[in-house]
């Protein structure tokens, strides 16, 4: 119960921004900023961060804000993109070591962010995701450039073992000297300030938010003579497919018109495929595999019920969707999902198969007697509670505050560095800062600021593919310049 009543509070509290902080702490207010998103993950990948950081930046772009992103080459996509609006999108030609992540050497990336973050006139670097080694890159170069930096952690990590240790270890020296962090929950922002051991006042909560028009029930789309149970999800460990796995041959065998429809793809799809395969369910549990983004609403609005099995979430946007669509929610109670949504638009289970089965039963049994409210009224409630436009409004707060900041110097960071990380991995980011230092020196003599081209901004609906020097033509003169709009590149579905 104390963590749901924050559900409401989220939606709420945007004229304090974010996690509390004071109005008067906000220094530098109504400034249009200039804004590079960075992280690994963007399209053509889909995900939440991805959605996250694509739906922020056309909502900072309509406030009047300049958004540029930087991710890495994905195949053949690579150079400059242009998406809806004019948001740029600059592919970088880095190698890709691991699940979509960048090799790092904290160097090799240093020419490609500075021509970016020159060329466009940035003022706040924006990276994204505790597993993005481009985000963590990216900060690194922005403090050494002396520019504004933010930070958005969107997951939850461990403390004991290897691979949680390494991460926090980085994330400690990445965010010790950024201005500010946003986490997606209150459990979120709790995790991340222990893990990085940070003043919990440079920490607000700002969550993420579905586009309900893209969201919206269908009930014409569902089979009457069956009750279906819906999950999308990467099929992973974390994610529980092996719970999954569990309640489909319990469920099943109770319950003869029941129904699953699995969307995702991931390396536990085996689990799935053998349970399938072992209870002779293949009338009953269907795999559709990898979804694109416009298709998730047509399969949820096939639903009555739509099923979380996640071992660890920050925020879980994916029951957001759900119930916009009008499902019922069932989800394991762990990270910051009991937040999410009010206690009765969800049934919130331990993460076992007992438990998630008796939450099933529970609302299988409401969905026969008819006892569930009707999709439409549903799909009115959550549409208020996350819009995108109250994320960038929180967003553009968090912009306002770093904004008035100062940027450390190299020798206060050095010491910033060596007194929060420790005596050794303090020292070893501080060597790497010093060098960091002398690089970006060398990068400015070789190629001096001067010589570097600012780039055209056509951000905004209205923006023209033109330089500047064309406003100065003459009346009757004749322009070549083609609409932003001509040149946009094929983009999900529109959103915002």
């Amino acid at each position: 119960m104390g963590q749901r009543r924050r559900a409401a509070a989220l939606s709420n509290r945007s004229s304090q921004g974010d996690s509390g902080a004071p109005a008067e702490s906000v220094r530098v207010l109504n400034r249009k900023h200039s804004i590079c998103m960075v992280s690994d993950f963007f399209y053509p990948n889909m995900g939440g961060v991805e959605s996250h950081i694509y739906q922020l930046s056309q909502c900072l772009i309509e406030k009047g804000h300049k958004v540029v992103i930087v991710t890495h080459a994905y195949g053949t996509r690579k150079g400059i993109r242009y998406l809806t609006n004019g948001l740029k999108v600059y592919y970088l030609p880095l190698q890709v070591m691991y699940n979509q992540s960048t090799a790092t050497t904290c160097l090799h990336s240093l020419p490609l962010l500075r021509c970016v973050f020159f060329r466009e006139r940035i003022t706040v670097v924006h990276a994204h995701s505790s597993f993005s080694a481009l985000a963590h890159d990216a900060l690194f170069h922005a403090k050494t450039m002396g520019l504004n930096t933010v930070f958005t952690d969107h997951s939850l990590f461990g403390f004991a073992d290897i691979s949680s240790v390494l991460t926090n270890k980085l994330l400690t020296v990445s965010l010790c000297d950024t201005n500010h962090i946003v986490c997606v929950s209150y459990t979120s922002k709790e995790n991340t300030v222990l893990r990085a051991a940070l003043n919990p006042e440079i920490v607000s909560v700002i969550p993420n938010a579905v586009y309900p028009l893209d969201f919206t029930p269908d009930p014409s789309k569902r089979q009457d003579d069956r009750i279906t149970i819906v999950v999308i999800s990467r099929l992973v460990y974390r994610k529980g497919i092996d719970l999954l796995g569990g309640i489909i041959p319990e469920l099943c065998l109770k319950h003869p018109d029941l129904h699953f429809l699995v969307g995702g793809e991931g390396p536990k799809r085996i689990v799935l495929e053998e349970v399938r395969e072992k209870y002779q369910l293949h009338d009953r549990v269907r795999l559709l595999g990898a979804l694109e983004h416009n298709d998730v609403c047509d399969v949820l609005v096939q639903g009555h019920i739509f099923l979380n099995t996640s071992l660890t979430e920050a925020f879980c946007m994916a029951i957001v969707e759900g119930a916009s669509c009008g499902l019922q929610v069932v989800s394991t109670r762990v990270g910051g999902i009991p937040e999410v949504l009010p206690e009765d638009l969800i049934t919130l289970c331990e993460p076992t198969v007992d438990s998630l089965c008796a939450g099933l039963e529970t609302v299988i049994a409401r969905q026969r007697s008819g006892s569930v409210p009707s999709p439409a009224s549903i799909h009115s409630r959550v549409q208020t509670l996350y819009t995108w436009r109250n994320v960038a409004e929180r967003t553009e707060k968090v912009y306002d505050r770093v904004a008035g900041e100062e940027v450390l110097p190299l020798d206060r960071r050095l010491r910033r560095l060596r007194a929060h990380c420790g005596p050794v991995a303090g020292s070893i980011f501080a060597f790497m800062a010093v060098i960091d230092f002398l690089f970006l020196l060398l990068l400015q003599w070789w190629l001096p600021d001067r010589f570097m081209d600012v780039a055209v901004d056509a951000t905004g609906p209205h923006g023209l593919w033109r330089h500047e020097t064309s406003s100065k033509k003459e009346p009757n003169s004749k322009s070549t310049a083609k609409p932003a709009a001509e040149l946009h590149h094929p983009i999900p579905p529109s959103h915002s």
